[in-house]
């Protein structure tokens, strides 16, 4: 069963996805972010721009076949454009498609949408009612510890 987690209060989304992104891509771990393409073209240009010294291996799902395959980070509208990978970044309004052929998903919630928010609270109970036990992670608290 796939493995999901919410992070809650995510101040900025995409530089939360962003940070995902390499921190699995250091772990080895192949992913999917998925969400509008007005927002995988905004991360497309965050994850060139991320840091100085970092660079995360990414494409999007218009690239060609070798490049999808090849690529650690996958920006797609479909999660399953390119097959399941082992991680699924849900940055959508909607429960994704084929998210149980993923192993982890992760759901990030912005801290001031309310219509986010509200949003999320529905795909919690879409994924509760089928079952899943949910990791919830504030992000707010981290960042204080």
């Amino acid at each position: 069963m796939t493995e999901i987690a919410f992070h809650f209060n995510a101040p900025d989304k995409l530089l939360h996805a962003c940070r995902l992104a390499r921190k699995a891509t250091r772990q080895n771990v192949r992913l999917v972010i998925t969400a509008s393409p007005q927002d995988l073209q905004r991360l497309d240009r965050m994850l060139w721009a991320l840091g100085p010294t970092d660079f995360v291996a990414h494409c999007l799902d218009d690239a060609d076949g070798e490049m999808r395959q090849s690529s650690p980070v996958l920006l797609a509208t479909d999660p399953l454009a390119d097959g399941p990978r082992e991680l699924l970044v849900n940055l959508a309004d909607q429960v994704p498609q084929g998210f149980e052929q993923f192993a982890r998903l992760v759901e990030v919630v912005s801290q001031s949408d309310q219509a986010d928010r509200s949003r999320a609270r529905e795909r919690w109970r879409h994924y509760a009612a089928q079952g899943h036990v949910i990791v919830h992670h504030d992000l707010v608290q981290r960042e204080r510890a």
